[in-house]
């Protein structure tokens, strides 16, 4: 199969899974007698707004970190559902600990980034080791362990443990990072005061980091191995329990760093009002994007697109849900759409083999075998 083929069979999956999500909530809007071109057309003309664009970079470079989370464990068939938990769990003390302490600026950043992650990754280590210690699930357990992450939250985020009352108001949040701890934002799109996350460039590491771990290390083949065939890995060598250990305590390691845009660049405090259920959304990105940094830089950014003009259709009195219903139809579409790609693909190369066969002459597999003989 050619390299254009290829590549065509690669975008074709997530082009039929928009235009079919298009095409559904074209029929909503329909039902509720909006103008579906003319609703498009508002939610683009918002996003092309400088603050706009810059919310969407902010949303993504969340997102980004969330869907990667997903990846790592999805690369070796495992499936971290705790990516919500993890993050919220390593924002809250991660913030505890920045607020608590006094240091000079990089060196201040770096504990509390480093803080996060070692929290992510105990928490995910948790359903690696019951994993491979008693056979339970990953998805049951991070399920539970998301429940528990909030009841730890709930009991420490209270006043005469971690939090302090915020003045003026009933919030309750940890003690405020000092600006030593802060990331300062970067002014990357003109037109606009908003700033992007400063921790985009920490985004970018990551996402190229787990690209080269993944596809240019022994451990990434060894990962993408046990993920594609168990048994198969087994009989090459590789030690599957082991396997499932660091892929679960990396993958919890970078949803540590989920909260930490929003942490360290815009509130500097865990509170009440943090945003939660990212974890989720990453699960969605990462199917849009295949697991593949790029393809996960794009849903994200669609994510960031959807969720910011959302904000305008309440000024057109048009349901904000219509976001959320494209959402959900992108997921689902998207991953019957691959499901089609992949059978075709695989017909595709069975009927290249057969003309194959069929050209070459009568007696060259004969003569081949002997020639091996």
């Amino acid at each position: 199969m050619s390299i254009a083929r290829r590549i065509g069979l690669g975008l074709a999956a997530p082009v039929l899974a928009l235009v079919f999500s298009l095409a559904v909530t074209s029929l909503v809007l329909l039902s509720i007698h909006a103008a579906p071109l003319d609703t498009f057309r508002t939610m683009a003309d918002y996003a092309s707004q400088p603050r706009t664009q810059v919310l969407i970079v902010n949303s993504a470079v969340t997102y980004y970190f969330a869907a990667v989370a997903v990846a790592i464990g999805f690369r070796m068939n495992l499936f971290n559902i705790g990516v919500d938990g993890q993050y919220r769990l390593a924002a809250m003390l991660a913030a505890s600990v920045g607020g608590a302490i006094n240091l000079p600026a990089p060196l201040h950043v770096l504990v509390i980034l480093a803080t996060a992650m070692l929290v992510g990754a105990l928490w995910a280590g948790v359903a690696a080791v019951l994993k491979v210690r008693r056979g339970v699930s990953e998805v049951i357990s991070t399920i539970m362990l998301n429940f528990v992450a909030t009841g730890i939250i709930a009991y420490l985020l209270a006043p005469g443990r971690l939090a302090v009352t915020t003045q003026g108001s009933n919030n309750l949040g940890t003690k405020p990072i000092p600006p030593s701890g802060q990331v300062p934002g970067i002014s990357l799109i003109p037109g606009t005061s908003v700033q992007v996350y400063g921790l985009i460039v920490l985004a970018v590491l990551v996402g190229v980091a787990f690209w080269f771990v993944v596809n240019r290390t022994r451990f990434g083949f060894d990962l993408r191995a046990t993920g594609m065939s168990e048994t198969a890995a087994v009989a090459s060598g590789v030690d599957v329990r082991r396997m499932v250990v660091i892929s679960m305590l990396l993958s919890g390691a970078v949803a540590g760093l989920v909260g930490m845009p929003q942490l360290l660049g815009s509130s500097y405090t865990y509170s009440l009002d943090f945003p939660a259920g990212l974890g989720f959304t990453g699960i969605a990105i990462a199917l849009l994007g295949r697991n593949h940094p790029v393809g996960i830089a794009i849903g994200a950014l669609l994510w960031g697109f959807l969720d910011q003009s959302a904000q305008i259709l309440n000024l057109e009195d048009i349901p904000v849900e219509i976001v959320q219903i494209t959402q959900g139809i992108i997921v689902l579409s998207v991953v019957i759409a691959y499901e089609l790609v992949r059978r075709y693909r695989v017909v595709a190369e069975q009927r290249d083999v057969a003309r194959a066969l069929a050209a070459a002459p009568a007696g060259a597999p004969a003569l081949a075998g002997e020639a091996r003989s």
